[in-house]
């Protein structure tokens, strides 16, 4: 028998392999642990429970910026003082700036689509030292970050200027709990162009500005990747330290500033009129005219004078965000945080987009509000909704928002302004946990429970597709479909469905105690893994296999009752799993209305007289089987109706195989496309 004969022979001899009868899975059932984590829990700066650990530290960085802008040239000039307290364990030999506005020039690499309005020379840095010693800017490229070899130099020098990440070498090391100040000065034009363009638009002509990324700012060096490695490529978003700004801004007067912080002049910059009115803010939910679209100029809009300076100061927060504009509407209103106090929150808005701000007001003090009891009381001192092009973008107490997205926006205060991760990895950590309590909060507003049922098991749909990438992938490299899908629509989809094992209430108040234990500091994913495992460990035995199956897989479950057979009092639900994410077996069943009595079974809850619902764990799969045999022992009453995965919280791409006796074709029984509300014949029905 020649070599070609024997093995036409050895397929023959392999038996056929159908999709319905896939071999068996092997379940994993622990977390992935990446290196830099396994470093960090064996130094005892993360721990296992996933709160911070014994030895956590982050730096610190305060600013001061003085800041001047120039409308005949749309051209901001600066000078910045950084005092940076080094609280980690090492000595730093380098410096690490963000220079995010270079995204504009001509030659940075950018990820597709992000394409600047108006290209610009970027940051013009003119001047830089470091402790009083200059740094020389026009040094060949040099190394650095942890671990890094420093050059053998005679100077302070600086490398990777015209990039979105430069290096600073230091001839004197910053030790390990010391400090050090850096100053430099700056200038930039402030992009321009048609339309509105997400952060790459930042100015409509020469009449309103919203600067955003406008300073060199230091980078993260944390205990995961020393210095933050990550560029700035447009579509990914930030990791910044917590520190206090102190910043002033010039600008002609008759202009209003808004922007982070508190306002520390404003008998200096506002007339006495606008400083009365603002004096009532608090008094009551009124939306109150702080400066109307007739006051307009010095003396009107602003108090008089050629030029003003406003001054705003910030204390423990991670950016500084600010807008100006000749015309600008400026109404106030407040929220009201429970256990803290009332806050204002401003709204400023040209005349012509007036109807974009009716409701921007209460939907944002109702989301302050909301949130606050949701999770933890709103942090910070004051909220500001902020017109322009770069509409739909979040910075610590600022929103650049109408009334479309400030509920989205106002509930990034919350992540990452508060609790700050790294957004530049792993953005489903702020935008995915906003789009879930988006949901929570829409409900609310609208005096409606809310329902995530369905949205779980629509991942179904998506899962499988070539062009998505796991959660843990690097945002900057996760492809289009990371930050259009995975980061925003894909986590509410996994808490859907942790809420269909542990049950909503419990995820949630979890994940508010997460919160509050990483508050003003920079969480991982295992921390959050960690924290939810362990606190939601009375309700279930173990999460391990479904934080691998959502955050490092592509993974759906494609559940299907297969069989339903009776004998006698028992009748067997044969069900089948043949994606390779498992999930709990949970079977709604309806019986005929009369009949013998329904005897009680232990892992199953009555709905009502005739419905119960049955839950086996997620144990039963995890000897690699795919097919089980689900018993129900409810006595002698005729079942009429079994539904697999009743409320759709496990990914499924067919949901219409989840329910005996099959439906016929057309027939409403089966919610279009797997999903349903609770009210559908699928989802609860």
């Amino acid at each position: 028998m020649n070599l070609s004969t024997r093995f036409l022979l050895a397929v023959a001899l392999v038996p056929a392999v159908s999709v319905a009868q896939a071999p068996p899975r092997a379940v994993r059932r622990d977390v992935p642990i990446s290196n830099t984590i396994r470093r960090a829990l064996a130094a005892g700066t993360r721990d296992s429970t996933g709160r911070p650990g014994r030895n956590y530290w982050q730096l610190r960085t305060d600013y001061t910026i003085r800041a001047r802008l120039d409308p005949a040239t749309s051209r901001i000039s600066g000078r910045e003082s950084i005092t940076l307290q080094n609280n980690s364990p090492d000595s730093l030999r380098s410096i690490v700036l963000r220079l995010d506005m270079n995204m504009f020039l001509f030659n940075v690499p950018r990820a597709a689509p992000w394409v600047p309005a108006e290209l610009t020379d970027g940051f013009a840095i003119s001047r830089m030292s470091v402790d009083g010693e200059p740094v020389n800017l026009n040094a060949p490229a040099g190394r650095g970050g942890r671990g890094a070899a420093a050059p053998a130099a005679t100077q302070n020098s600086a490398s990777g200027l015209n990039s979105t990440r430069a290096t600073i070498n230091l001839l004197k090391a910053i030790p390990a709990h010391g400090k050090a100040t850096l100053d430099i000065e700056w200038s930039h034009k402030v992009p321009g162009g048609p339309g509105q363009s997400h952060r790459m638009t930042q100015r409509w002509a020469d009449t309103l500005y919203q600067p955003t990324q406008w300073y060199p700012r230091v980078a993260v060096y944390d205990d995961l990747r020393g210095w933050d490695p990550e560029l700035y490529l447009g579509p990914s978003e930030f990791y910044n330290n917590f520190g206090r700004f102190d910043v002033s801004i010039d600008v002609p007067a008759g202009w209003i500033v808004s922007g982070t912080g508190i306002l520390q002049n404003p008998n200096e910059v506002l007339t006495a009129t606008a400083r009365e009115r603002l004096s009532h803010v608090l008094e009551s939910d009124d939306v109150r005219t702080i400066v109307g679209a007739d006051e307009i100029g010095p003396g009107k809009a602003t108090a008089a004078g050629d030029r003003l300076t406003w001054h705003f100061v910030a204390d423990t927060v991670n950016d500084f965000a600010w807008a100006t504009a000749k015309k600008f509407v400026w109404k106030a209103t407040r929220a009201t945080i429970p256990t803290k106090r009332a806050v204002p929150v401003h709204l400023l808005f040209l005349p012509g987009d007036s109807a974009l701000y009716t409701n921007a007001g209460p939907i944002a003090r109702h989301a302050l509000e909301f949130y606050s009891k949701q999770w933890f009381p709103y942090q910070f001192p004051q909220l500001t909704l902020q017109d322009g092009p770069s509409a739909g973008m979040e910075y610590p107490m600022v929103i650049n928002s109408n009334q479309g997205a400030a509920d989205h926006e106002t509930g990034h205060e919350w992540w990452p302004m508060t609790v700050s991760n790294n957004e530049t990895w792993y953005g489903w950590m702020d935008e995915g946990f906003n789009q879930y309590m988006n949901i929570l909060s829409n409900a609310d507003r609208a005096a409606r429970p809310a329902n995530l049922d369905g949205v779980g098991q629509g991942y179904g749909r998506t899962s499988g597709d070539e062009a998505e990438s796991p959660m843990m992938w690097n945002a900057n490299y996760g492809g289009q479909q990371y930050y259009s899908f995975t980061t925003y629509s894909k986590t509410p989809m996994m808490l859907s469905m942790l809420g269909g094992v542990v049950g909503d209430s419990a995820v949630q108040r979890a994940h508010a105690e997460w919160g509050k234990a990483w508050m003003f500091k920079h969480p991982s994913p295992w921390d959050y893994v960690f924290f939810m495992s362990n606190a939601l460990k009375n309700h279930a035995t173990e999460l391990g296999w479904f934080w691998n199956s959502w955050l490092f897989t592509t993974d759906a479950v494609e559940g299907s009752i297969e069989t339903v057979k009776t004998s006698g009092a028992t009748t067997t639900v044969t069900v089948h799993q043949a994606g390779q994410m498992p999930a709990p077996v949970v079977l709604k069943v309806q019986f005929a209305p009369t009949g013998a009595a329904i005897k009680p079974m232990k892992n199953a809850t009555m709905l009502d007289d005739h419905t119960a619902l049955v839950t086996w764990p997620v144990d039963v799969w995890f000897g690699g089987n795919r097919i089980y045999n689900a018993v129900l022992d409810f006595g002698g009453r005729a079942i009429e109706k079994i539904t697999l995965d009743p409320y759709c919280r496990f990914p499924d791409k067919d949901a219409s195989d989840n329910v005996w006796p099959r439906a016929q074709s057309g027939s409403p029984d089966v919610a279009a496309g797997g999903r349903g509300g609770r009210g559908s014949a699928v989802c609860g029905g």
